[in-house]
C-alpha cells in the first residue's frame, strides 16, 4: 500500500460503534474505540465519537450532560424519538456523544441479559444508525470519514450509498468498517428488513441478505468504501472458509479493498510504570522487584500459597471455547492433581466474566479441589485484572481464533510472558522463542500450531523449563517484549493513512 504524506489539513473522523470505554464495555471494541480517537487528536485530527445512551454510562464516573438537541427517525412503520447527550472521553479533549432512547437503551446489558440475545437488537441497532445521522445534521458536524465498527454500524455505509447519496452534507462523506470479530454478523429474519427503511431490492445475495436472513455485517462489507479488520493476519484468515464464518466470498470478492492493522495499548491505563492498581510500579528496568510485588499481592489477595519461585499462570477474558478455555481446563485438571516439581508445580489464576456457565463452574470446582493451586473469579474486576497481568508469569491465550487480542499487549508490556495459539493477531503480535528466534533476541513468548490440549500442554512445558533453567533466555524474552511499542499512536498513524486512502475513493476520479 503506497503511504500517504501526513497533510496539515486535519481530518473529521466520526467513529460511531456500540462500545467505548469507559462508558459502556463487553471486550476489545470497547478498548479500541476507547482509545483510538485519543490517539487520533494528538496526531492532530478531530475526532468525534457516537454511542448508545446504555444504562451503564451512569455507573462510569464520566461526566454526561444534556444537549437540548432532540430528533424523530422512521424505524420500520412508526416514527421514534430520541435525543443527545454529551461528555468527552478521558483527557477531556475528544467529544462523545450519546443517543439517548430509554426504551431501546437503558438496559442492564448491552446485547443481551443471562446470554440471551434482545429480540429487538435489529429495531434498537437500526435506531443507532439513523441518530448518527441525524446527529451530523443536528451538530452540524464537519465529516470526512464516519468510521463504523462492527455489525451494529453495518447500516451506515448503506445509508450513504443510497438514501443519502449526492446530497451536499453527505456526498464527500468515505465510510470505513472495522471488523472485530467475525463471529458476530447481526443476522436477523427478512421481515427486519422493513426496520431499516431500505428498500427490499437490496434483501438479495450480492448485498444485505445471507443465507435466508437480514446481516447487517455483510450489509456494511458491501457499502463500505473500505474495509479493515484489527490484525493483518485476519485480514487473511477471514477470507478462507476455516474463518470467515460464511461470509469469506464477500470478503474474497473486496480483498483489494481489505486490509488488517493491529489494535494499541493505551499506555496511560496499561502500564505498570504508572498503574493505579499495583502494589510497586515498575518498567524495564525494575521489572524483577514489581513483578515480585505484585505476586506476592496477588496470591495473598487470592488464598494462594505465596511463592515466589512458583510459575504462576495468569487467564483472563471471556469464559468460551472460541478463547480455549476448555483447553485451559483440560491441562489445569491434569496438572493440579500433581505435585511433580519439575513441571507441574504451577500456580493458575482465572478472571473471566461473560461466557459459558459450565466452563466457569468447571473453574471453581477445580478451585474448590486445589485451593493451593488454583484461584478462579467468575466476575469483572478491572482492578484484579491489572493486578493478574502484573503479576503472572506467563499469560495463557490459546484462542482458537483471535481478530487482535488485546491481553497479549498488556502482558508484553508488563513482562508477562504470553503462551499463544498462533492466529490473527496473536500470530502478528508474539514471537516465538525458537533457538533462532533466542539468538537474534527476537522472542518475546511462546507460540504453537494446533488448537489442542496437547499442544498447549507441550509449549507450556517448554515455557516452563525456560523459566526455572535458563532464566537469563527468560529476562531476555521479557525484556525484548517489554521494549516493543505497541501504542495507540503507532496505531492511528496507520489508520490515518487509511482514512485517506479511503477518502481518495469517493473524492478523487477513480479509474473506470
Amino acid at each position: 500500500m503506497p503511504k500517504f504524506r501526513e497533510a496539515a489539513e486535519p481530518l473529521h473522523i466520526l467513529l460511531a460503534g456500540s462500545e467505548a470505554f469507559p462508558f459502556a464495555k463487553t471486550g476489545g471494541l470497547g478498548d479500541v474505540i476507547g482509545a483510538l480517537p485519543s490517539a487520533l487528536e494528538r496526531l492532530g485530527h478531530q475526532p468525534v465519537v457516537l454511542l448508545p445512551a446504555y444504562r451503564d454510562i451512569r455507573r462510569c464516573g464520566r461526566s454526561v450532560e444534556e444537549t437540548g438537541l432532540r430528533f424523530t427517525v422512521p424505524i420500520g412503520n412508526k416514527n421514534v424519538a430520541g435525543s443527545l447527550l454529551r461528555g468527552t472521553l478521558p483527557g477531556d479533549r475528544v467529544p462523545i456523544y450519546f443517543v439517548r432512547q430509554d426504551e431501546y437503551f437503558d438496559r442492564e446489558g448491552l446485547y443481551a441479559e443471562k446470554n440471551v440475545g434482545y429480540q429487538d437488537n435489529c429495531e434498537r441497532f437500526a435506531f443507532f444508525n439513523r441518530a448518527v445521522i441525524e446527529a451530523i445534521r443536528l451538530l452540524d458536524l464537519p465529516v470526512d470519514v464516519i468510521h463504523c465498527n462492527d455489525w451494529h454500524t453495518g447500516l451506515l455505509p448503506a445509508y450513504l450509498k443510497t438514501e443519502l447519496r449526492g446530497l451536499p452534507r453527505f456526498e464527500r462523506i468515505a465510510s470505513l468498517l472495522t471488523i472485530h470479530n467475525m463471529e458476530h454478523q447481526g443476522e436477523f429474519w427478512h421481515w427486519d428488513m422493513l426496520l431499516t427503511g431500505l428498500d427490499w431490492g437490496y434483501f438479495n445475495w450480492r448485498q444485505m441478505e445471507a443465507y435466508g436472513k437480514l446481516n447487517l455485517l455483510k450489509t456494511g462489507l458491501v457499502f463500505a468504501d473500505a474495509i479493515n479488520t484489527v490484525s493483518p493476519r485476519y485480514a487473511q484468515e477471514i477470507q478462507t472458509p476455516d474463518f470467515g464464518c460464511r461470509l469469506d466470498g464477500v470478503l474474497s470478492s473486496r480483498s483489494n479493498d481489505l486490509e488488517g492493522i493491529i489494535n494499541g495499548v493505551d499506555y496511560d491505563v496499561w502500564n505498570p510504570a504508572v498503574d493505579r492498581f499495583l502494589p510497586v510500579k515498575y518498567d524495564a528496568t525494575t521489572v524483577v522487584a514489581g513483578k515480585a510485588a505484585a505476586k506476592a499481592a496477588l496470591q495473598a489477595k487470592l488464598g494462594l500459597e505465596v511463592r515466589a519461585d512458583v510459575p504462576l499462570l495468569g487467564v483472563i477474558g471471556r469464559l468460551v471455547e472460541q478463547k480455549g478455555v476448555d483447553l485451559i481446563l483440560a491441562v489445569m485438571r491434569e496438572w493440579a492433581g500433581t505435585a511433580n516439581p519439575d513441571q507441574h508445580d504451577v500456580q493458575w489464576v482465572v478472571l473471566g466474566g461473560d461466557g459459558d456457565p459450565r466452563l466457569g463452574d468447571e473453574l471453581a470446582q477445580l478451585a474448590k479441589q486445589h485451593p493451593q493451586r488454583v484461584a478462579a473469579r467468575i466476575e469483572k474486576s478491572e482492578e484484579l485484572a491489572h493486578l493478574i497481568e502484573a503479576a503472572s508469569d506467563m499469560f495463557l491465550m490459546p484462542s482458537r481464533f483471535e481478530p487482535c487480542g488485546l491481553n497479549q499487549l498488556y502482558s508484553l508490556k508488563y513482562g508477562t510472558i504470553p503462551i499463544v495459539h498462533s492466529v490473527g493477531g496473536l500470530a502478528n503480535t508474539v514471537v516465538d522463542a525458537s533457538r533462532d528466534n533466542l539468538r537474534s533476541e527476537s522472542a518475546t513468548g511462546f507460540s504453537f500450531l494446533g488448537p489442542t490440549a496437547a499442544r498447549l500442554e507441550e509449549t507450556l512445558s517448554r515455557a516452563c523449563e525456560v523459566y526455572r533453567k535458563r532464566p537469563s533466555e527468560w529476562a531476555q524474552i521479557q525484556q525484548t517484549g517489554m521494549l516493543h511499542d505497541w501504542s495507540w499512536d503507532r496505531s492511528a498513524r496507520d489508520y490515518v493513512e487509511l482514512y485517506r486512502r479511503t477518502l481518495s475513493k469517493v473524492r478523487e476520479p477513480q479509474p473506470a
